[in-house]
């Protein structure tokens, strides 16, 4: 459909043909004192000089093309119905010491659980199409790495960039949750959900998980805890290979009941393989369904008239200049 953002401006059209209505002598009226000889050469020069009839219509046509484009005419398109069904996930990522265990397996390379976390989580970021997503990054307290967005590469990026140690050696999961929580303030209507992948127990942090429980019941939030790690390594040792648990600190009754308290679950991610899983089983989750919005595509024409007006003038400029080279050329020849 073709209208005009600015239809009003359309009634400036004839605002030229006011000049008409000043009586002539008004508009003829030059000098006060007036010398017959002088008057009477300029009149012959002003007939000379007078506007062609092709720059009198250049002008008018100038004109309604500038008005026209002042207007704003535009062509709206059909409208298009736009998802709005989507989850709000707060990702809270361990960066504790103890993530730099080497006992995980990503493309055929031993790699500690942080980069294996990255390798998973990453895909599972690209898939979130809809979703606004936050990372949250913890170790002796949590920090907020990324506000919720629905800029899945900044996320991503952020997350890949984040290493072991960056906020200290310790694990304060409830300043993760609270954290969390503490950003899903101002999202009334949605389903908040937090994501917390850990390796390991609380040992530090202002908010214990007891707390940030209570705070995630009485806010409606859905926490589901990841346990990160291996159930047994081998390792080398003085009296040779022995069978260790590198997840012997690993709290699961804490994560199981702060996940199952708020309508979540606990996961075991023992290895890449079952971390995919996990994401597979959280990418199920129920979104909340929004209002939907519609959106009409918009195309601004104003630069097909103000180009015909920027034309109209160029020609008034050339054929001036022409009449005017004209009558010096015939003023020499006398």
């Amino acid at each position: 459909m073709f209208e005009f953002a600015w239809w009003w401006v359309l009634f400036f059209l004839p605002l030229p043909l006011f000049v008409l209505l000043i009586p002539k002598k008004e508009r003829q009226q030059g000098a006060a004192l007036r010398v017959p000889a002088l008057t009477a050469n300029m009149h012959k020069s002003v007939k000379k000089n007078r506007p062609s009839r092709l720059n009198l219509v250049l002008a008018i046509l100038a004109w309604i093309a500038l008005v026209i484009a002042a207007a704003r005419p535009q062509w709206l398109g059909e409208p298009v119905n736009i998802p709005s069904e989507g989850r709000d996930l707060m990702l809270a990522v361990d960066l504790s010491g103890s993530m730099n265990q080497e006992d995980m397996i990503v493309n055929g390379r031993r790699v500690n659980r942080l980069i294996m976390i990255k390798s998973v989580l990453s895909d599972f970021i690209e898939r979130r199409v809809g979703d606004r997503l936050g990372l949250i990054l913890f170790a002796d307290t949590a920090y907020l790495q990324a506000p919720l967005t629905y800029d899945r590469k900044t996320v991503e990026q952020l997350l890949l960039e984040s290493q072991i140690g960056l906020v200290g050696e310790q694990t304060a999961i409830g300043d993760a949750i609270g954290l969390s929580i503490k950003r899903f303030a101002s999202r009334e209507e949605s389903n908040k959900v937090i994501i917390l992948l850990t390796d390991g127990q609380n040992t530090a942090g202002n908010i214990t998980p007891a707390q940030a429980n209570e705070l995630a019941v009485n806010n409606e939030v859905t926490v589901y805890t990841i346990g990160v790690g291996a159930d047994s390594m081998i390792t080398q040792g003085f009296f040779g290979q022995r069978q260790t648990n590198p997840s012997r600190d690993l709290d699961e009754n804490m994560l199981t009941e702060l996940a199952e308290s708020t309508g979540g679950q606990y996961f075991r991610a023992k290895d890449t393989q079952s971390l995919q899983q996990i994401y597979t089983i959280l990418d199920a989750l129920e979104p909340i369904e929004r209002e939907s919005r519609q959106m009409r595509p918009l195309q601004a024409l104003f630069y097909f008239p103000l180009a015909i007006a920027l034309i109209a003038s160029l020609l008034i400029a050339i054929n001036s200049s022409l009449s005017w080279f004209r009558l010096r050329l015939s003023g020499r020849s006398k």
